[in-house]
């Protein structure tokens, strides 16, 4: 059963299920699978293999449910073979709940207070529609005051309610009234307070067809009516519900075929239970159910979304071989500054006075310039929080007639940063404002690096993060930081903390254990030394080999990403074209025209294998970020107030969501380049289609409203 589902859910072949499940659960990481055992699953890659493990978790908690609910119904002696087969047929925990309702315990309902007071014959009397006389005189015989039934009315009100559960317990039922409330139904919303404006105006009296509203729409719904400015509710036509319940419940007695005839002693009950299990119990649960769908999948599209612009953030291009002014504005407080070298390392800290109320502009301008000398400061990386604005103008007149350059940087999370136990170990003689302004400047310097410190939700690349599943979303974000972490790889004798802890098979006590033996031992020299940290065994060393770097190693092999385990056939194939390992990084290595078949037999290894191995040698240790765009660096201040439609200028994508992308082009305020302006021939399903986070792009101003401070961008030209 799980097998044939994720074959069919991600378009793989057997083979390649049982060999990836196989893999996982061997304990090996997503990251070694996806570059380290291509030839064994086809060369799936780092996302096709987290949505396999992410189903394989659910399809097993599916099946683990449906052991449970089998021996559950089976106690109660009512399994037979046609539910056993429903059940074990059963795709997800919404059909196997179906299944499962009319066996489970309830709490007190109409219903089981009727059957405590013995109407459930009277009720099963009255379903089965075969009476020739009046129910009243039947139900005479289940008054009983003793038990709360004092009159034929009561029990057929008791029985009414009993048909009532029945019906909406049947699975049948509810799967074909979900299905077609989701295909034909609203999504309704109305104001609360229709004389008061908020930003959700738009939905004071709002309508739209479920099936095709998009998910940044429900969240926008959910949140405008959890802050009780809206009440949202599903619509569609109960008639059309309640008349299939009739068709399906109400029996044909007519001994002709053409002929509809109905018990006229049982129909009119019927009918009135019919109309009470839609209304009281299967309509509301069905909305609940429907808006619970929309807001799950709402939110894994806006989760897809977040992970995708955080990946492109985290592979930002690094700014090396500079020295940067780390400016961390703000008003009152004073600007706080750090000056770190090419390598990351704190070479001073200042605090500046050139904003209200002190204003201490020429003060402050001589501190700066002074420092600029002093350390041969290459850019200033301003932070684009409180008093940016003010700074930017500042540090526009301190770089004039200087080399000079100056770039602003988004400071998300590096407040919850500098407050935090890790920034506290890294620099425990820093005020937080020097912390910021460390983090601020290495933010530039080396983006993944620095960003790895923080929690990915703060990091400012989401929509409506903070009102969707928050472990859902951790989970997704961890899992990007993880593959970008290795993807780049990581210096096994620079890295920090942070870093150390996303390496593949590496976590929270392992890598405190690598720092703390680089710190007891000095540098590492070879990677096997890894296999002398305490807790690091074979199985760890396996899985995270590949994924760690020594810059000038007793072996060359060890600066490349070419695993261990392939050492040995990366040595025969240097020997068979006449090179050395020592001949690693040299520009003499020549790999054109191998027969790579041939090879891969000759060396018994992997033809995927050998494919990486080749490229690895080609350009060892190089970092996949240099290939993306480097960032726009300026030297004059431009405003929101400089802009005139038409401008076309050059910008850099800050955040991507569902409706457009948020560019950032050097006036404090991001412009919005709607999805229908992101190109002119053809049709854009989503914006990542078209731009990523991080892209340098060219726009056209098509309007500026500067009262709320708004731009409307184009990338159309």
């Amino acid at each position: 059963m799980i097998v044939n589902t994720l074959k069919k859910e991600l378009n793989l072949a057997d083979w390649q299920v049982k060999k990836v499940i196989k893999l996982i659960d061997d304990g090996n990481t997503i990251p070694f699978i996806a570059r380290y055992r291509k030839d064994v699953t086809g060369s799936l890659n780092d996302e096709t293999l987290r949505k396999f493990d992410e189903r394989l978790k659910y399809l097993r908690n599916l099946e683990d449910k449906k052991e449970k609910v089998l021996k559950r119904i089976e106690e109660l002696g009512k399994l037979d073979d046609d539910l056993k087969n429903q059940i074990l047929n059963a795709n997800t925990l919404v059909e196997l709940e179906d299944l499962y309702r009319p066996y489970k315990s309830k709490k007190q309902t109409k219903a089981t207070k009727a059957k405590e007071r013995g109407l459930e014959p009277l009720a099963k009397i009255i379903l089965a529609q075969e009476v020739k006389q009046s129910i009243k005189k039947i139900a005479k015989d289940y008054v009983n005051p003793k038990k709360d039934v004092n009159t034929p009315e009561e029990a057929i009100n008791g029985a009414k309610d009993i048909i009532a559960e029945i019906i909406s317990d049947n699975s049948d039922f509810r799967g074909k009234i979900r299905k077609n409330t989701y295909f034909t139904g609203q999504i309704t919303s109305k104001a609360k307070d229709k004389e008061t404006s908020t930003e959700y105006d738009v939905y004071y009296n709002y309508s739209e067809d479920i099936k095709r509203i998009p998910p940044h729409r429900i969240l926008a719904i959910n949140r405008a009516e959890k802050e009780g400015v809206i009440k949202a509710k599903i619509e569609c036509d109960s008639n059309d519900a309640v008349r299939y319940l009739e068709r399906h419940t109400l029996k044909n007695i007519s001994k002709i075929p053409e002929k509809i005839e109905y018990n006229r002693y049982t129909t009119p009950i019927i009918k009135e239970a019919i109309e009470d299990a839609y209304k009281r119990l299967i309509s509301p649960a069905i909305e609940r159910e429907i808006r619970n769908y929309l807001t799950q999948k709402a939110e894994e599209k806006s989760i897809e979304v977040f992970a995708q612009n955080l990946n492109q953030v985290l592979m930002e291009s690094p700014l090396v071989g500079k020295t940067i002014l780390g400016w961390d504005p703000a008003f009152r407080t004073g600007c706080k500054l750090a000056i770190i070298d090419e390598t990351g390392k704190v070479l001073d800290t200042s605090l500046i006075y050139p904003t209200a109320p002190q204003n201490k502009v020429s003060e402050s301008i001589k501190t700066v310039r002074e420092l600029i000398d002093k350390y041969d400061i290459n850019v200033i990386a301003i932070g684009n929080g409180t008093a940016s604005r003010e700074s930017e103008e500042i540090v526009a007149q301190i770089i004039k007639g200087t080399g000079v350059e100056y770039i602003i940087v988004n400071e998300a999370g590096a407040s919850v940063y500098s407050a935090s136990k890790l920034a506290d170990e890294e620099f425990p003689d820093f005020s937080e404002g020097e912390r910021s302004a460390v983090s601020i400047a290495r933010r530039l310097q080396d983006p993944l690096a620095e960003l790895v410190k923080i929690d990915p939700k703060s990091i400012g690349v989401g929509q409506y993060q903070h009102d969707m599943n928050q472990k859902q979303l951790s989970e997704s974000l961890d899992g990007v930081v993880e593959k970008v972490v290795n993807e780049v790889g990581v210096d096994l004798n620079t890295a920090s903390y942070s870093l150390l802890n996303h390496v593949s098979g590496i976590g929270k006590t392992t890598a405190q254990n690598i720092i703390e033996y680089r710190d007891e031992n000095g540098r590492f020299t070879n990677r096997k030394e890894l296999l002398n940290v305490k807790k690091l065994g074979k199985k760890t060393f396996e899985q995270c080999a590949g994924f760690v770097k020594i810059d000038n190693p007793d072996y060359p092999l060890d600066n490349t990403t070419i695993h261990p385990e392939s050492y040995g056939a990366t040595k025969k194939l240097l020997k068979k074209l006449n090179y050395t390992v020592n001949d690693i990084g040299s520009n003499n290595l020549k790999f054109d025209n191998l027969d790579m078949e041939s090879i891969s037999d000759e060396l018994d290894i992997g033809i995927e294998t050998l494919k990486d191995i080749v490229k690895e040698l080609k350009k060892p240790g190089r970092d996949p970020r240099e290939d993306m765009p480097k960032p726009i660096l300026r030297k004059n201040v431009l405003s929101i107030e400089d802009l005139e439609e038409g401008m076309i200028m050059q910008g850099t994508v800050r955040n991507i969501v569902d409706f457009g992308a948020f560019v950032d082009i050097g006036v404090h305020q991001d412009g919005l380049v709607h999805i229908s302006q992101l190109v002119a021939d053809k049709y854009v399903k989503h914006p990542l289609d078209i731009v990523s986070v991080g892209e340098i792009v060219d726009v056209k101003v098509l309007d500026v409203d500067l009262s709320r401070r708004r731009i409307q961008l184009s990338m159309i030209i």
